[in-house]
This record gives structure tokens, C-alpha cells and sequence, in this order.
């Protein structure tokens, strides 16, 4: 077959039904599918099939069909194929510059009859041209602002200092561990625990005779022997 002057890329749809075939922009990728094309040989295939299970002939009518098709598909897909790329060919525009072939939806500059990748449209460039360097002046500001402030005054530089990450912790701070009941059962905030019912206050009850501090599970106390409970 004779070299096709169209897209680099193209998806081959067909079946042994028909044929059909999606072409895609060089630039952008967006695609165009062709009409589909019932291939004759394919079809006759289905209805000797659909006989030959009606009748009892078995499957030699349509493999006879399948073998025939076989000998014709390539050509018959050939000329399918030629047909798609004419009408793909309706659809998209190739430019006389770089000669890519590409969608008149997003990539093709009418005014100049040529693509936006060499004939950019103004009014695009423009908007993002704006953009573009409202976002550099912005950054070129917030670092000229950054310059001006004072990080590093309070910075030790010594040869054997260590900068600490600011969510390190301080040797003099000790994480707050859960509190948790005698039984084990973390309580939070609770002023007695919800599993066994332990008062969870935070300083020791105290012996009513001689003050001296003992458990909370202390029966009696050890400094004088009073009962607790």
C-alpha cells in the first residue's frame, strides 16, 4: 500500500464485522473518528453461520466465509482505511509550515492558515504572557520583601553548633504521656475511671489520722495502720 499523508498516530477499530478508525491531532491528541465501513465478506460470514446452526450443517459454511474473508481482508481493510484517511483528512488541517496535521477545535490558527505551534494567536499569547509575569513579579517581590527581614540574628554559627528543627524535642520538655488508670485504662480528663471506677485524682488521698499520703488502693494506712476503707 502507498505511504498515507496524514496524523503520525491512528487507532485501528475494525472487526471482522467492519472497519473503523480514530485519528488523532499531532499536536494536542484530540481525535476523529471515521465512519464505519461493513465489511461484505464478514457479514456473509454471520449469515452462513446463522444457517448452518438453523439447518445442522455444523460450522463448514462459515468457516468456508472465514477462509474466503482471509484471503481478501487485507486488501478490503486497505481500501477501508484509504477511504477513513479522506475523510479524516475533511476534518483536519495540515500545516504548510511544519506539515503536522491537527484539529481546527484547539490547534489551528485560521487567520494565518497555519498551526498555534507556529502561528501562535495573539490574544492567547497575551493572557498568558500576563500572567506569566504577574507571577514572576510576585515572587520576585516576596523575595526582595524576604531579603529585607532579619532571620538569622539569633542563629548560632560557632563550628559546633546544630540548628534544631523547629518540631524537635527539648531536652528540659518531656512528652505528656496518657494518663492512665491502675487497672490500666486511659481516664483523660475523668474524675473516675470509667472501667473500674477508680477515683483518678492526680495527688494521693491522704490518712484522715495521721496525713500521711497513701494509694488509692491502700486498705489501711502504712504509717499508723488506719483503715482506709
Amino acid at each position: 500500500m502507498s505511504m498515507i499523508q496524514f496524523v503520525n498516530n491512528y487507532q485501528d477499530l475494525s472487526t471482522d464485522k467492519g472497519y473503523q478508525f480514530k485519528f488523532h491531532c499531532d499536536k494536542c491528541g484530540n481525535g476523529f473518528m471515521s465512519q464505519y465501513q461493513a465489511s461484505y465478506i464478514g457479514m456473509a460470514g454471520s449469515f452462513l453461520n446463522a444457517a448452518s446452526d438453523l439447518l445442522g450443517w455444523g460450522h463448514s459454511a462459515g468457516n468456508s466465509a472465514y477462509e474466503v474473508q482471509r484471503a481478501v481482508g487485507g486488501s478490503a481493510h486497505d481500501t477501508a482505511l484509504k477511504t477513513a484517511v479522506e475523510e479524516g483528512k475533511q476534518h483536519f488541517h495540515q500545516c504548510s509550515r511544519c506539515g503536522h496535521w491537527v484539529c481546527p477545535e484547539a490547534c489551528w490558527n485560521e487567520s494565518a492558515n497555519q498551526c498555534e505551534a507556529c502561528a501562535p494567536r495573539y490574544e492567547e499569547e497575551l493572557a498568558a504572557a500576563h500572567a506569566q509575569a504577574k507571577a514572576d513579579a510576585m515572587r520576585q517581590q516576596l523575595y526582595e520583601k524576604a531579603q529585607q527581614t532579619d532571620y538569622v540574628s539569633g542563629v548560632d554559627m560557632s563550628a559546633g553548633s546544630v540548628a534544631a528543627s523547629p518540631n524537635a524535642v527539648k531536652p528540659s520538655e518531656e512528652p505528656k504521656l496518657p494518663k492512665l488508670c491502675t487497672c490500666g485504662v486511659e481516664v483523660g480528663n475523668a474524675k473516675f475511671c470509667p472501667e473500674c471506677g477508680t477515683p483518678t485524682q492526680l495527688t494521693k488521698p491522704k490518712c484522715p489520722k495521721c496525713s500521711f499520703e497513701v494509694e488509692v488502693t491502700t486498705k489501711f494506712c502504712p504509717e499508723c495502720g488506719t483503715g482506709l476503707r
